[in-house]
């Protein structure tokens, strides 16, 4: 089976994961904006880190068969810093609209204060302006209340439910997300948010249409293998492999293709694989033997 992983931070990984992921059959991945860990402390910073994730992590994907595509915006939890928000915002419209930027986000609430709503609505009439999905994220806690306040603003604000991807659903807010239109992203993510056994029982109950499985991998305890990992259990539990698929691969493509930044026929070729490649005069490779593959001719 091939996957898409639609929300995981590569930047934060090795490239031993990139190798697993790509053996596991993940073909294509959504590399979302967020916070690194420490909080930043200038806009140039910003500049910076949104240049990798068009550039160099876009590459390094590449270079082990995996198509890299990325979502761009001011994260929820450096939104309270409102200075920087501000310099970070009007920075948005010189990225959103580059190639390989299937939305923007992640961005939504963490604590749920004025600034970040402030920053969620500018950040989603950027979106509804230039037609763009909106991955949003969902706070750890009080998420029930975060969500319902992002799909509020976001209907107010006349963004079409079918551009919004909710992330880190559980059982507590799955039904509302569906029930309003929006795509229900959940994170399997180890010890929190989301567990494989939990997420066979919801699409046992929900079913699949709108559901999303991503594993939102990062700097924490993660996974990187979340989604083939959750595709196998979900196989062993007796769910169709139709089932599968469609939570694992086409809905994200669905949703994320609705920004025209995805060749599906590409995804599903054979990728060229050249590590003889170079990105700034830099190598994934560090002096090793490139591996070169390219698909078979008909």
């Amino acid at each position: 089976m091939r996957f898409f992983d639609p929300h995981i931070h590569v930047t934060s990984r090795t490239t031993d994961d990139l190798e697993r992921m790509a053996a596991a059959g993940v073909r294509a991945i959504i590399e979302p904006a967020f916070w690194v860990g420490q909080p930043r402390t200038t806009a140039g910073a910003f500049v910076d880190y949104f240049a990798s994730l068009l550039g160099w992590e876009r590459f390094r994907s590449a270079q082990f068969g995996i198509a890299h595509y990325c979502a761009i915006g001011l994260n929820s939890k450096e939104a309270n810093n409102e200075p920087l928000a501000r310099e970070v915002l009007e920075l948005l419209p010189h990225f959103v609209l580059k190639e390989g930027v299937v939305a923007v986000g992640e961005i939504g609430f963490d604590e749920i204060t004025a600034a970040e709503e402030r920053a969620y609505v500018a950040q989603v009439e950027l979106a509804r302006d230039n037609d763009m999905v909106v991955m949003v994220h969902s706070p750890h806690r009080d998420k029930k209340r975060g969500i319902a306040r992002s799909l509020d603003i976001a209907r107010e604000l006349g963004l079409p439910m079918a551009k919004l991807v909710i992330d880190h659903n559980n059982e507590e807010t799955v039904k509302g997300t569906l029930d309003a239109g929006a795509w229900a992203a959940f994170t399997i993510y180890p010890h929190t948010k989301m567990g494989s056994e939990r997420m066979v029982e919801i699409v046992k109950q929900f079913g699949p249409e709108r559901v999303i499985v991503d594993s939102s991998a990062d700097w924490g305890v993660s996974d990187p293998l979340a989604v083939p990992r959750t595709a196998k259990l979900m196989l062993e539990r007796g769910l169709s492999a139709a089932v599968v698929a469609s939570v694992t691969w086409q809905n994200a493509l669905d949703a994320y293709g609705q920004s025209g930044q995805i060749d599906v026929e590409g995804l599903l070729a054979k990728p060229t694989i050249d590590q003889r490649q170079l990105f700034a005069d830099n190598s994934v490779l560090r002096g090793q033997d490139p591996r070169v593959e390219a698909p078979v001719p008909n």
